[in-house]
């Protein structure tokens, strides 16, 4: 199905699309981040902060949106926000997928040029290829070393979702697993829990995830199967109470209706030689669930859907 290219009342172009189904999606070219996704009754499935100033485009804090980043010689990183900041492109060589008439899709592509490449050490392309199908949404980013020299960067798919009430949100899928705590200096423990629920502020990413995780809301009866391929890492964020105040962008009271969920190459970065070429695939699939005394089917959930 065709896309629409549409300036908001900004100014700011962004792509709509939409399935026979009745879901729609809504992608900036500024950043190249989803800001929208709702389903088939017109529900918005993603978060987008209550303090985002409108006129500005770097202030959308909420969809998903690409973070690709570097680490500088002491270790820190670098341009963490570069492709977040920049306006892209409609791609002229977009992917070739196999077609189906009930999709909806569109190409972008972020090339770094003139101040960027002062203090991004390598030149590449970021592709981003978006599809819209009945109840998914699929993201698949690709990167290439257009440089003479080896390009090393940690990639990562901030998904901030929409739920009810974080109190009453549990994710599967991840237990067991070893994670760096970033709240405690990324030491490193071991999920102990059967399903991770929240209490308090978390920051935390697990390590050598498997490629389907489910973010399970109770109240909503509404489960998010992420499904990830070269992505090994998952990154779970939520502030609380007491980090909103500090943050701008952010609603006081925000942090009880999102859950911010990332796909991501965190722990050992991404090494492409010259003109070598990565890609991933995310996928986040939106279906009622019967959650009841916290069980979900998770053999359902975690391993039937495809």
């Amino acid at each position: 199905m065709p896309f629409n290219v549409v300036d908001d009342s900004n100014g700011f172009p962004r792509v709509l699309l939409s399935e026979p189904g009745g879901s729609s999606a809504e992608v900036l070219l500024y950043g190249g981040q989803v800001v929208s996704w709702k389903n088939e009754r017109g529900e918005e499935l993603l978060f987008k902060s209550a303090k985002a100033l409108a006129k500005s485009p770097n202030a959308n804090r909420g969809g998903i949106s690409v973070s690709i980043s570097q680490l500088g010689a002491t270790g820190h990183v670098l341009q963490h926000g570069l492709v977040r900041q920049n306006l892209w492109s409609l791609d002229s060589s977009p992917l070739h997928l196999p077609s189906s008439g009930s999709q909806s899709s569109i190409d972008l592509i972020f090339q770094p040029v003139g101040e960027d490449l002062k203090t991004w050490p390598c030149s590449f392309e970021l592709r981003l290829h978006v599809s819209l199908g009945p109840g998914r949404l699929k993201l698949i980013p690709s990167v290439r070393n257009t440089d003479n020299k080896s390009l090393s960067f940690t990639f990562g798919l901030r998904n901030y979702l929409s739920v009810s009430d974080i109190s009453e949100v549990r994710i599967e899928g991840l237990e067991t697993l070893d994670y760096l705590d970033l709240l405690l200096q990324r030491q490193r423990f071991t999920e102990q829990a059967d399903a991770i629920t929240f209490d308090g502020e978390v920051h935390r990413v697990y390590l050598s995830t498997p490629p389907k995780v489910a973010i399970i809301d109770h109240e909503k009866k509404r489960t998010f199967v992420l499904r990830k391929e070269g992505l090994p890492d998952t990154v779970l964020w939520n502030p609380w109470d007491k980090i909103p105040k500090a943050i701008p962008d952010f609603g006081v009271e925000d942090y009880k209706i999102m859950m911010l969920v990332d796909s991501a190459a965190f722990e050992k970065p991404i090494e492409l030689k010259p003109h070598q070429e990565w890609k991933c695939c995310q996928e986040i699939v939106a279906v009622s669930s019967s959650y009841c005394s916290g069980q979900l089917d998770p053999q359902m959930v975690l391993h039937g859907l495809s």
